[in-house]
């Protein structure tokens, strides 16, 4: 009997499923963006850490090669078309985040998946949001209490938007999603 497709008709299914949702959650992120930025520019890496929902999702439910990168993806074309003005940062944001999640788990040979698996990518995608839009929002004009707020939510934010993915593709696979269809 021959090894099933990869990206079988199924799991192509659950990642537009988890993209279409994902990207809902990402076009909102995107227009509350500048209100984040001009009013609480603090709390802006919890807000751009909602992006990493898709891969850890698609990760945990199917638990194979490259969903994170197709469900990022996905998301981002949905939220591209819901909120134009981001496209660009919607599928730079997909390539990059979801690149991370697949390295990290192409790490462990797709064999680990841990929740401290995934929290290695929300940490390492947090540690560069907090570098990247501390550019953006020129963190050094920000009191000193204001740059520490900053880095810690920039940080927590991815951790705790994988919190929530795991705890949705949990979900997911215990419903059945991720189960592999049996050959009759």
């Amino acid at each position: 009997m021959p090894a099933p497709a990869a990206l079988s008709t199924r799991v192509l299914l659950v990642c537009a499923a988890i993209g279409v949702a994902s990207g809902i959650l990402g076009a909102v992120a995107g227009w509350i963006t500048p209100g984040v930025i001009i009013l609480a520019p603090i709390v802006y890496g919890f807000v751009l850490g909602a992006h990493v929902i898709p891969g850890i999702i698609a990760q945990e439910t199917l638990r194979m090669p490259w969903v994170a990168l197709l469900a990022h993806v996905l998301a981002a074309l949905v939220a591209s078309a819901m909120a134009p003005q981001w496209a660009g940062r919607f599928l730079g944001t997909a390539l990059l985040f979801g690149g991370i999640q697949e390295l990290v788990a192409a790490v462990t040979r797709y064999r680990v998946w841990r929740a401290w698996r995934f929290f290695i990518s929300a940490v390492v995608i947090g540690v560069l949001v907090a570098v990247v839009v501390g550019l953006v929002v020129n963190l050094t004009a920000l009191p000193l209490w204001a740059q520490i707020a900053y880095l810690v939510c920039a940080v927590l934010g991815p951790v705790a938007w994988t919190g929530i993915g795991l705890a949705v593709g949990a979900a997911l696979r215990q419903a059945g999603v991720g189960r592999r269809a049996i050959p009759r």
